[in-house]
């Protein structure tokens, strides 16, 4: 919100009227004298082209601006910003998303799995609030793409910029665990979550799921499992980021049910089946609302100064009034 601190000084610029009228309008006003230029013929000195009284008109008008500009400035103009500060710390949440090619099965209409549970990742993120949230991605390897932040902006932009096999093609579910884990272990927060979204099997990376499990159950992580798709088929098209090739064709089988239920269960988490885009949705509604702190927060008011720019348009109106007297229309004086 655009505030002054000092309000008062903008009375100053009730000068400007009875100033235009001494300087412009009074008949005995002593600072503009006409001169018989010529002197035989008794002609006093006027403007001569229409050119000349439009820059005459602007200069005046230049010379109000500026004063009225540096009355505004010593008003003391500046933009108040209201900020709600929290006091307590949020829950801290890494998500752990698979991209391997089976995410790409269309058994989650408009589109596929992988774009159904980024979509829900989405709506999920714009209802937290000052909740550090971070990002895994993992197929045949597993990768950090954000370390938990506040900067949810720059966590949806990453969510976006994710492809299908950008980790490769497999399903690393213990190293995608382990590298959230990991991520999570430095926290200072009193809550530590895991949400992990597959539709597959682990048959890749050094890190078995059950490790990765027992791991984050002793840095106080919970971790919840969300098993994406059903076990029935499902046509699939992907393409491949590396080559550019697409790939169609169906898919069948599921998850391994058992693997991430104990997942879950090893942490203190939860299990959730999620088989269409409504359940996955529902599934994100049950999270939310479990993993809820306690938050106390105050209002703390700012007011950034703004007179500069006020400043160096008024002088840079006043230095134009000059140039354009001195310059076009020959003053001396």
């Amino acid at each position: 919100m655009f505030t002054f601190e000092a309000p008062l000084y903008l009375t100053l610029a009730l000068l400007a009227f009875p100033g235009i009228y001494l300087r412009h309008f009074w008949r005995k006003r002593a600072s503009l004298v006409p001169f018989a230029f010529d002197v035989w013929k008794g002609r006093g000195f006027s403007p001569s082209s229409g050119a000349l009284r439009c820059a005459l008109v602007f200069s005046h008008a230049a010379f109000w601006a500026g004063f009225l500009f540096l009355v505004m400035a010593l008003a003391g103009p500046g933009f108040t910003v209201r900020e709600r500060v929290f006091l307590t710390r949020g829950v801290d949440m890494m998500f752990v998303i698979d991209a391997s090619p089976s995410m790409a099965a269309r058994d989650f209409p408009p589109e596929n799995r992988f774009e159904a549970a980024r979509e829900t990742v989405r709506r999920f993120v714009r209802g937290r609030e000052n909740d550090p949230l971070g990002l895994v991605v993992f197929g045949y390897e597993a990768a950090l793409r954000v370390p938990p932040t506040l900067d949810y902006a720059f966590f949806l932009e990453e969510l976006d910029r994710l492809r299908i096999m950008d980790m490769g093609d497999g399903t690393a579910i213990g190293m995608g665990l382990a590298v959230a884990a990991l991520h999570l272990q430095a926290s200072s927060a009193g809550e530590k979550v895991i949400i992990l979204l597959t539709d597959g099997k682990n048959n890749a990376g050094e890190i078995s799921p059950g490790t990765a499990a027992r791991l984050a159950a002793g840095m106080g992580i919970r971790i919840y499992t969300i098993g994406i798709g059903g076990g029935g088929e499902a046509p699939i098209e992907f393409t491949d980021p590396a080559t550019g090739k697409i790939f169609r064709g169906s898919l069948e089988g599921g998850f391994d049910e058992e693997v991430i239920r104990s997942v879950a269960e090893e942490s203190g988490g939860s299990y959730f089946s999620a088989g269409n885009p409504g359940t996955l949705g529902a599934v994100f509604g049950a999270i939310d609302s479990l993993e809820t702190v306690e938050k106390r927060a105050r209002i703390q008011v700012k007011t950034e100064a703004g007179h500069i720019p006020f400043i160096l348009v008024g002088l840079a109106l006043l230095v134009l009034d000059f140039f354009i007297r001195f310059r076009f229309l020959r003053e001396v004086v």
